[in-house]
């Protein structure tokens, strides 16, 4: 093809005009956001204070447990019975940071799978037998085994009786020791490696790329919104999901009283991470202020308002039900379809709009979409 010089011309301009290819002038502005600050906060004010409070809690319960099967009564079940909810209560708070050595040990699902498989637990019982490192026995330690051994066999008496007359009852006094104190193990573990290391590399690696400590961290706590709080305490026993309800499923399913506090617990946790409310009661930096940093607004709204706006929202409708999950769901389940629904669209607000403001990629899979 021919050039003549007034197509010479007419195409520098438009060279010039579109600004060239420059990488200089594609480059947004950079991010002075003190991430290494919020991760100090992060680290200090939520993470460890929260494992220090699990250890303690299952410290207790262990004792708790000791002095139940060492003289099983009705006042040694109880005080057994309320040293597991208090536990309890304190994993809600630290869940959903599976990062490090907790993601490495799987530490989430080692403590809070469930249902527990109760056809399985009593096999192996009965062959005073188990091996709770294998990863088939997720389903069947935790808290959600203590739940079963502390509540579900029976009536008081009954369980009682288990641990007293029955022909498994030295096994059963074993396994329930040996669960707790796998419980201790995990979460001694992963404390340990907080204190030996790796907070100071959690707070070095600034960072703002997929392996930097700020994604990890945000999509851990996303991860866990997503997926442990809205689908796994609220949707899948409301049977979004299946198309059926499940009431078979809920958290705390045989002290059917403590699922809804248990998802009170953790929907707070959430919030406070959030807005950068420590768990000691000291505020930092957090998600909230990094939004306002960068003035990230949707609607003509603070992006930041907007997500805490829809927390509270959520949190309205998990007052309004049961305590009890099983019989909510059995007695009008779509209290709990709309409180899943307040619950999902902090997801869009946070997984989508949050993430796209502060430039942070999703590393997980998306199973039932957004």
């Amino acid at each position: 093809m021919k050039y003549t010089p007034f197509m010479i011309v007419l195409s520098m301009l438009l060279f010039l005009s579109c600004g060239g290819d420059d990488p200089a002038e594609e480059t947004p502005p950079s991010d002075t956001f003190n991430r290494s600050g919020m991760l100090v906060h992060w680290a200090d004010n939520f993470i460890l204070p929260g494992y220090t409070a699990i250890e303690t809690s299952l410290n207790t319960l262990s004792v708790a447990a000791e002095d139940f099967v060492t003289a099983p009564s009705q006042t040694s079940l109880a005080n057994a019975r309320s040293s597991w909810l208090s536990a309890y209560q304190a994993f809600q708070v630290v869940s959903m940071f599976e990062i490090g050595r907790a993601e490495e040990l799987n530490f989430r699902n080692r403590l809070n799978v469930y249902p527990t498989n109760t056809a399985e637990l009593d096999a192996l019982v009965l062959t005073g037998v188990w091996n709770l490192e294998l990863p088939s026995t997720i389903d069947i330690q935790g808290y959600p085994a203590v739940d079963y051994l502390l509540f579900g066999l029976g009536t008081d008496e009954e369980i009682i009786a288990f641990f007293t007359t029955s022909n498994g009852a030295d096994n059963y006094k074993a396994y329930l020791l040996d669960v707790v104190q796998t419980m201790q193990s995990l979460t001694s573990e992963v404390k340990t490696d907080w204190d030996n290391g790796f907070k100071e590399t959690y707070i070095s690696n600034t960072s703002s790329s997929a392996s930097g400590s700020v994604d990890q961290t945000a999509n851990a706590f996303l991860f866990y919104y997503e997926r442990a709080l809205r689908a796994g305490k609220v949707g899948i026993p409301a049977g979004v999901f299946s198309g059926n309800p499940l009431p078979q499923n809920v958290e705390a399913l045989y002290s059917q009283e403590n699922s809804k506090q248990l998802l009170e617990t953790a929907l707070t946790a959430t919030q406070n991470f959030f807005n950068g409310n420590g768990v000691n009661g000291t505020n930092g930096t957090s998600l909230k202020a990094y939004l306002d940093a960068l003035n990230a607004v949707k609607n003509g709204s603070d992006l930041s308002s907007l997500i805490n706006a829809q927390f509270d929202t959520a949190r309205t409708k998990v007052n309004g039900l049961q305590s009890n999950f099983v019989s909510q769901i059995e007695s009008d389940n779509s209290k709990m379809l709309e409180t899943y629904d307040e619950l999902q669209r902090n997801v869009v607000l946070m997984k989508v709009d949050m993430l796209q403001a502060l430039s942070i990629d999703i590393n997980y899979v998306d199973a039932d979409g957004d």
